[in-house]
């Protein structure tokens, strides 16, 4: 296992970061780097940008207009442009929705979608969750009917991220309830816009509304946005969530992270505390840890072996790191934490803005990031799974 990159490698990261440079917009790196709210915006102008090179999709191979990397690639890729400043791609269409169109959908499916996905144009959600199906998705409840040839869909989902910027949502529906609960679920295309969908935004500690509830009332669905074979929607929806728990570590955002915490404990006065250090070197370790675990899988990947199953380890060990560097940074700040005013703070009310602690309420965030460990399947549900897969 060779986890040193090639000369070819270290020239690719050097072209990503001469062009993320170049066509990055600076006011949004700013943003990213001081934690400052990320308008839709902001969001979009970026995956358009992607978009528009080619790149949103950086993952696609290039019969479907992507750039044919290879894993190593879109590491490296995804390193340089997090450390730039850039906005996490929304996950929903290019990373999520988008593999499962390839790799289930039919070719006028894959015709009409893609192009907007790989463009930025089209904003996608994710309709998984419900309020007695999270974890648990075989359980799902929201109803889809077959009546000639559209689906009537009626039910709810919730804690849909971003889901009132959406125009078209990806659901997981009941359209079965003979056999095993995972039997009848099928995967439906849903345009937003549809008359009967409501969505209801559920406003959080820090004032934002990053998730939401959508509501299906008699929506009327045309059969051809079913994807695949009505009842086989459970595994389209595996095949998409081991591209979300791989994409839930987010290695190179922790990096990115650890150096605004040594910022803010530096700004703050607590850097030189040696009780607190020692915590940020533990966070150090779980980072480079988790980096090289990264790396060991994208080795496999790079030799043609097969990589362990370990996507619900990468969550589990991510999503943890995710915990502990908002709690240090709130710690860190003390006080500064505790404001909610978002107009007062981007007006740089609480002094210099280039002071990293004084621009976001970091108790917000700290809160926020308690859910890491719940979505994309709790913690305690990818421990069983790994156990039953990697240790046998």
């Amino acid at each position: 296992m060779d986890l040193a990159f090639t000369p070819e490698e270290q020239k690719f990261r050097e072209d990503i970061r001469a062009w993320v440079g170049a066509n990055l917009p600076a006011d949004i790196s700013h943003k990213v780097h001081n934690a400052l709210r990320l308008s839709r915006d902001d969001m979009q102008r970026w995956a358009k940008i992607l978009g528009k090179k080619g790149w949103l999709g950086h993952a696609w191979p290039t019969e479907f207009g992507g750039p044919g990397w290879n894993a190593v690639q879109k590491h490296l890729f995804e390193e340089e442009c997090a450390l730039a400043g850039a906005p996490r791609v929304v996950p929903f269409g290019p990373v999520m929705v988008a593999p499962v169109i390839m790799a289930f959908g039919t070719p006028e499916q894959q015709q009409r979608f893609l192009p907007g996905i790989g463009s930025g144009e089209v904003w996608w959600s994710q309709g998984y969750s419900e309020p007695g199906s999270g974890s648990d998705l075989a359980s799902v409840k929201c109803r889809a009917e077959r009546v000639g040839d559209k689906y009537i869909v009626n039910g709810q989902k919730t804690w849909t991220t971003l889901g009132q910027y959406g125009e078209w949502i990806f659901c997981l529906v009941r359209t079965s309830t003979e056999g095993k609960p995972q039997t009848g679920i099928s995967f439906l295309l849903i345009d937003m816009k549809s008359p009967g969908v409501t969505v209801r935004p559920i406003v959080l500690l820090d004032g934002e509304a990053e998730v939401n509830e959508v509501w299906f009332d008699n929506v009327e669905v045309p059969a051809n946005h079913l994807v695949g074979e009505e009842n086989q929607g459970w595994t389209y929806a595996k095949h998409l969530l081991s591209h979300e728990r791989t994409n839930l570590a987010d290695v190179n955002r922790a990096k990115r992270e650890l150096e605004r915490l040594k910022r803010v404990a530096k700004a703050e006065g607590v850097y030189d505390d040696l009780r607190f250090r020692d915590e940020i070197a533990k966070l150090e370790v779980d980072v480079v840890a988790l980096e090289m675990l990264v790396l060991r899988v994208l080795s496999a990947e790079k030799s043609g072996k097969n990589s362990l199953d370990i996507a619900g380890l990468l969550k589990i060990r991510g999503s943890e790191i995710q915990q502990r560097y908002t709690e240090l940074m709130m710690l860190a700040a003390g006080p500064l934490t505790r404001p909610f005013i978002w107009e007062a703070m981007e007006a740089g009310w609480q002094g210099d803005l280039a002071l990293p602690a004084a621009n976001l309420p970091l108790a917000g965030s700290y809160f926020n990031m308690r859910k890491t460990t719940i979505y994309g399947g709790t913690n305690e549900v990818q421990r069983n799974i790994v156990a039953q897969t990697v240790l046998g």
